[in-house]
């Protein structure tokens, strides 16, 4: 039972990770040049983001593709541009959002 409960533990702790982590990634990545996590910048916060794809199956693929290849029209005028970052690190990047 011991062993339970310290499983669990360990599971929570590490489940708090990939948030600390991605803020660390995204710093890491130049991502905080033109977004924030709670207010516009240059581009949309992350916040709002994550709103905008509440519940939307497709946005984790979809938010790393664009953190890839770039992405235009979809938050304005301005466009974001290819992001060299290995696909994996744009995979982390895109979940951490959307848990935002």
């Amino acid at each position: 039972m011991k062993t339970l409960v310290v499983l669990t533990a360990l599971a929570a702790s590490f489940a708090a990770l990939p948030a600390t982590a991605s803020v660390e990634l995204a710093t890491k990545s130049k991502c905080m040049t033109c977004h924030q996590v709670d207010k516009k910048a240059l581009g949309p916060a992350f916040k709002e983001i994550a709103a905008k794809y509440k519940g939307d199956k497709t946005a984790e693929g979809m938010l790393a593709d664009s953190i890839l290849k770039g992405a235009k029209g979809k938050w304005g005028k301005i466009p974001m541009p290819a992001q060299k970052v290995a696909p994996a690190d744009a995979q982390a990047l895109a979940k951490w959002i959307l848990t935002l």
